[in-house]
């Protein structure tokens, strides 16, 4: 948190790991209030987003999400990232789950959003359409680097772009999902562009794990100004 108010960032989106090493989506279960207790703690920084990775089965997810929508609710965050089922999960079972998924949250007055991830049913710009207009209220995190580093080659993600809620972004080539900054091909200005035009008007997020023998704050520090220099 502290080099992230050292680089100028405003926000921080939080992930729920349930084998991470920070917060998992089990400890808010156990102890709502603690969970709360560290989502203050955060040098001051916004929290924009959770991104939701469980472990939980069956009517558990449920019961785990209604928890985790309850300290969205309390500490001020209006969405939630939770991924779609693996390629090949039945369309008619992934559209029940979003739809107990939405509604809980939508109780709290939370946005759930679908990540945009290879090899989920989010990697494929008509099965997102189809998902999102059978469930009201589902939004999408947008994630460009999953649309251009494919084995089936790049793909457009222009018709989905009304539905995002949220945004993930790193440099990205065909061949490597993360590269240096400006050594990609995500096309940023163009990006900003059309999600003004669709009415985004919320956190651009800089979802970038380190690289090998590379300056991880500088890279860090590039994104921000060069974000900041389209917005």
């Amino acid at each position: 948190m502290e080099k992230l108010v050292d680089l100028e960032f405003s926000a921080v989106d939080m992930t729920l790991d349930e084998n991470g090493d920070h917060l998992r989506p089990s400890d808010v279960c156990n102890n709502l209030q603690h969970a709360i207790d560290i989502c203050h703690d955060t040098q001051r920084l916004v929290i924009s987003n959770f991104r939701l990775l469980s472990n939980a089965q069956g009517d558990d997810r449920y019961r785990e999400y209604e928890e985790i929508c309850r300290l969205a609710k309390a500490v001020k965050v209006a969405s939630i990232t939770i991924p779609s089922g693996p390629f090949g999960t039945p369309f008619n079972e992934e559209v029940e789950h979003l739809r107990e998924m939405v509604a809980i949250s939508a109780k709290e007055g939370i946005v759930t959003s679908m990540h945009t991830h290879v090899g989920c049913l989010s990697q494929d710009c008509d099965t997102i359409q189809v998902l999102c207009d059978n469930v009201k209220g589902l939004g999408i995190t947008l994630d460009p680097s999953h649309f251009i580093c494919r084995e089936d080659g790049p793909k457009s993600y222009d018709k989905v772009l009304k539905y995002v809620s949220h945004v993930y972004l790193r440099d990205t080539r065909q061949d490597a999902m993360h590269v240096r900054v400006g050594q990609g091909e995500v096309e940023y200005g163009r990006l900003i562009t059309q999600l003004e035009q669709s009415g985004y008007n919320r956190a651009l997020t800089v979802h970038m794990p380190p690289l090998p023998d590379t300056d991880q704050m500088a890279e860090m520090r590039k994104i921000r100004l060069l974000l900041e220099s389209l917005l």
